[in-house]
């Protein structure tokens, strides 16, 4: 029988963990301070040698993960705060905003093999991974996990289904690797097809929420799904593992992060249970994160996971603490609604509706439009792709029929 724990780092007592975790933190931040002219610049006037505990902590500042790309521009290319130039880096990345992320050079950087082992997969497994490779790092984070733990990785990255069935039929990987719903269009197509891809028995997913009908609707066609929840900027940090009957209970935070949980807005820790802001510190030496707002919603769950890890729980993805939401596994910004407004002067009030059917995500924008011409709403949907790359229903409203409450994103999608 395999060790069910990637090591013991996962079932240490939680008072071992946190002793663990702080006594290394006031060295580690006085090094990163020493090393990052940006850091030293945020942390400047604070007393790192003395944060020795969660209220310590708490009392640094945020580094919000939306004013990135503002930093970055200042000091290219990472703001400031890595810790290696871009000559002595492995990978470097850029991400929508632009954002500039660093990969360095160690094994499993990221730390995603955890949540890999974590659901069952070993060495002898094939990964078909479906995340990007191209310049955003999802589909490295999760390869250099899987490879490290053995595996051989078929990297598929999105889109070409048909080529993909081929491949998943060919190659008979055993792991899904990718955002939760392209599994389905993938699994679709194969039934239409008459392609096998019955090789496919567990599947980790993430960049976007797994909605319960969807995991049970991929239970019900022999596919065990789990969720990780992983950033461009910190790497791993939570991660779903069954108990022993095979249920999942919330997300366990990983062995290489400090995950606070604080009211939107600010920095203040909320009590245990109530939903707030993600926030991270991560003990990366080459690009080290120190109390990242990271914009996503979860709470803290009460209690150990019954497959036996110590570590805190946090219940998953809730949304965002802004208006920024993801459809599709990618961002959706006011900014990119702003821009649709801008090429559209004759058009009153935005609304973008993120919603569900068929277990897709799906978008509508709202639009007040006076007198429309005919095609107007093509040409908008038009807009909203090249604004988004996502693409949207159109539907024009009378002016003044929206609502005057400044939001221009609701996400009306549920979270289970």
């Amino acid at each position: 029988m395999t060790e069910p724990y990637l090591d013991q780092l996962e079932t240490r007592p939680h008072e071992a963990r946190e002793a663990a975790q702080f006594g290394l933190l006031a060295s580690f931040l006085q090094n990163t301070v020493a090393q990052c002219d940006g850091w030293a610049a945020h942390l400047q006037g604070c007393d790192l040698a003395s944060v020795e505990s969660r209220d310590d902590l708490a009392k640094l500042p945020l580094l919000r993960k939306s004013s990135l790309k503002d930093l970055q521009s200042h000091r290219p290319p990472f703001g400031g705060f890595a810790t290696r130039e871009p000559g002595r880096l492995g990978r470097t990345f850029m991400s929508p905003g632009p954002i500039f992320e660093p990969e360095g050079l160690g094994r499993d950087w990221w730390r995603s093999a955890r949540a890999l082992y974590a659901m069952g997969v070993r060495g002898t497994d094939v990964v078909h991974n479906t995340f990007a490779y191209h310049l955003t790092p999802g589909g490295w984070i999760l390869d250099a996990g899987a490879r490290a733990l053995g595996c051989t990785v078929i990297a598929a990255g999105p889109g070409n289904t048909e080529q993909q069935l081929e491949a998943i039929e060919r190659l008979k990987p055993t792991v899904y690797v990718g955002v939760p719903d392209y599994l389905k269009i993938l699994l679709d197509k194969a039934k239409e097809a008459g392609k096998d891809v019955s090789s496919i028995k567990r599947a980790m997913v993430g960049g976007g929420a797994l909605f319960p009908s969807l995991r049970k609707e991929y239970a019900e066609r022999g596919v065990a799904v789990f969720q990780c929840y992983a950033t461009a900027d910190v790497g791993l940090i939570a991660y779903e593992s069954p108990g022993p009957d095979g249920t999942v209970e919330g997300m366990i935070v990983d062995e290489g992060v400090i995950v606070e949980i604080v009211r939107p807005g600010t920095g203040d820790p909320v009590p245990n249970g109530e939903v707030g802001e993600v926030v991270v510190t991560c003990f990366n030496r080459d690009y080290p994160m120190i109390r990242l707002a990271t914009g996503d919603l979860s709470a803290i769950l009460a209690g150990e996971s019954p497959c036996g890890r110590t570590n805190l729980r946090i219940k998953g993805w809730l949304g965002r603490a802004d208006q920024t939401t993801k459809v599709k596994g990618m961002f959706v910004h006011p900014e990119q609604v702003a821009e649709v407004a801008r090429r559209h002067p004759e058009l009153g009030r935005l609304r973008l509706v993120v919603g569900r059917a068929g277990e897709q995500d799906v978008m509508t924008l709202k639009a007040e439009a006076g007198s429309p011409v005919a095609g107007l709403a093509e040409k908008i949907g038009d807009s909203v792709q090249a604004a988004t790359k996502l693409r949207a229903t159109v539907e024009l409203v009378a002016l003044g029929s929206l609502p005057n409450d400044g939001k221009v994103i609701a996400d009306e999608r549920t979270y289970g």
